[in-house]
């Protein structure tokens, strides 16, 4: 298996950029809910919002109670490579839990 990344920029949320995944491009687009302590992304395919509010939860794969064949091949997994962490945070977003990019 191929490991990537995804980088969050959390200075910048919200925010949305083009990411290719797979041979794909598509929009990510950033939400931070500060009350809770977590995270959304929207997803967009040709300016076709394909998810709204996902939340990131730690260890579950992104879109997977909602994907078809319009999303990205890599599977998205918000991880912590060390096993220390085990959800999401502000403060443990791109220190120690990463959006990984699993190819199978």
């Amino acid at each position: 298996m191929n490991f990537e990344y995804i980088e969050i920029e959390k200075e910048l949320i919200p925010y949305r950029f083009e990411i290719e995944l797979g041979a794909e491009l598509f929009e990510l687009e950033i939400h931070y809910n500060l009350v809770h302590d977590f995270f959304t992304i929207d997803l967009y395919k040709d300016g076709e919002v394909l998810v709204c509010g996902e939340k990131l939860t730690y260890g579950v794969p992104l879109f997977s109670e909602v994907y078809d064949s319009r999303f990205p091949g890599p599977t998205i997994i918000p991880i912590d490579e060390s096993g220390l962490e085990n959800r999401v945070t502000f403060e443990n977003l791109n220190e120690t839990v990463f959006l990984r990019l699993v190819n199978d």
